[in-house]
């Protein structure tokens, strides 16, 4: 595996025009790590990482997709802009030598969520969506949750993501209602 000073090498030369958010972003999930008392290396990277394939065009992603046989759902097939995130997290174990499932999982995921989310995949989907530079009603009510108490900032995040398609009038994946039913009912 890359370290992160590499891989913040590799990102800097792209020039990467979603380069403000993703430092916010890693600036934010660091901060959790560390008050959740969890490996800070590993969330520093999958954080870096979370957006890799961003940039990528619908197009793009979907040949990516398809010229690697990487697993999606029929969701994702669907709602092409999420292709990032499987794709991203398939070029970190590519371009990067990442291997963690941790690591990956959380690139996957920070999208659309899953039951069953480790630490530090919550702390990416939560700081995805809580970074200085986002601004919607709510996001000051996530921020402090997050603080107190990380399941119910998970479910606020899933709230916030459901309210946006459903105003939007566009498909929810079932990921993102499954992880705040499960979080509910307290199964997590």
């Amino acid at each position: 595996m890359k370290d992160i000073k590499s891989i913040k090498k590799e990102l800097n030369s792209k020039n990467d025009f979603r380069k403000k958010h993703t430092e916010a972003v890693v600036k934010v999930a660091v901060n959790m790590a560390k008050r959740y008392e969890i490996d800070i290396t590993k969330v520093r990277i999958a954080a870096l990482l979370h957006d890799y394939a961003r940039n990528f065009s619908n197009k793009e992603l979907i040949k990516i997709v398809k010229n690697n046989n990487i697993e999606i759902d029929d969701w994702e097939k669907e709602l092409p802009n999420l292709l990032h995130s499987p794709v991203g997290a398939f070029l970190a174990k590519k371009e990067f030598k990442i291997e963690d499932k941790e690591i990956l999982n959380a690139i996957r995921y920070h999208t659309i969520g899953r039951p069953d989310m480790s630490l530090i995949e919550k702390i990416i989907f939560i700081a995805d969506i809580i970074e200085p530079n986002r601004d919607f009603p709510g996001v000051n009510l996530i921020r402090e949750k997050v603080k107190v108490d990380i399941d119910k900032a998970v479910i606020l995040v899933c709230d916030f993501t459901i309210k946006y398609n459903i105003e939007r009038r566009r498909i929810i994946h079932p990921n993102t209602l499954l992880t705040r039913n499960k979080l509910l009912k307290g199964e997590y």
